[in-house]
């Protein structure tokens, strides 16, 4: 028999392993989520995924769907705490969109839109951070770097390489490269690699191509990040509806 959990009181089928996110997502239902990615092993970074389990708070990207638990989302607490959270990451950092290569592509910039973000409300921090063009191919604008580590996790999953890391705490914590210069174009990355597609913000861009695809005609132009976020997760194969 098919075991079944309710969210937002949606009954959820899930298999036996999967988290609460890849169940959702397979049901058509959408959690807001920035580090999270179908294609790497759960990291529960950035805490918009936060749900209410049962009244325990939890990630829902590394969080394990259970028979017959109520989880909650869609709260006006949950949104409270979301929208929150991407204005403290605006803040942050240094996000222009309106001049940005990102913009229409950017997920931190779709999911403001999807939470009815209006204002940073916060006050601009406006960190000094490097922007290192030295590589032939590939621009690291690190003013917008959000700490996913998404690109951390491709280029040592995928692509096989050691390239990117973080380093420092707190608000010092910033990314930086695997080259004793300190330099993009003394690693070995390549255009091609899976960290450099990987990046759901503008910070590590392929050069000559930001804005080959006019803003307006762009992915989160076409269609809300809800329903992208949907269409790109995986689907079982089959379910067992005993």
């Amino acid at each position: 028999m098919t075991k079944t959990f309710t969210l937002d009181g949606k009954v959820i089928p899930f298999e036996e392993g999967e988290t609460i996110m890849e169940a959702a997502a397979a049901a058509g239902a959408y959690i807001p989520h920035l580090c999270h990615h179908p294609e790497f092993k759960p990291h529960g970074s950035c805490k918009l995924c936060t749900v209410s389990i049962g009244g325990r708070l939890g990630a829902a990207c590394t969080n394990r769907a259970e028979e017959g638990a109520k989880v909650e989302s869609e709260t006006e607490a949950l949104n409270a705490d979301r929208l929150a959270l991407t204005q403290m990451l605006f803040v942050e950092g240094n996000h222009v969109c309106p001049s940005c290569e990102k913009s229409g592509n950017c997920q931190l910039q779709a999911v403001a839109y999807h939470l009815g973000m209006l204002t940073p409300h916060f006050t601009h921090f406006f960190p000094a951070r490097d922007v290192d063009a030295s590589h032939p191919d590939v621009l690291l604008e690190r003013n917008r770097c959000i700490l996913c580590e998404l690109c951390v996790r491709a280029a040592r999953e995928v692509d096989g390489k050691h390239v990117f890391s973080l380093a420092g705490r707190g608000l010092g914590k910033h990314l930086i490269v695997n080259a004793e210069s300190g330099r993009l174009a003394d690693t070995d990355v390549k255009v091609t690699d899976k960290a450099v597609e990987v990046c759901p913000v503008g910070v590590i861009l392929r050069k000559r191509v930001g804005f080959a695809t006019p803003i307006g005609a762009r992915r989160y132009d076409q269609s809300p990040i809800s329903a992208q976020a949907l269409a790109d997760a995986p689907r079982p194969l089959e379910r067992n509806h005993d």
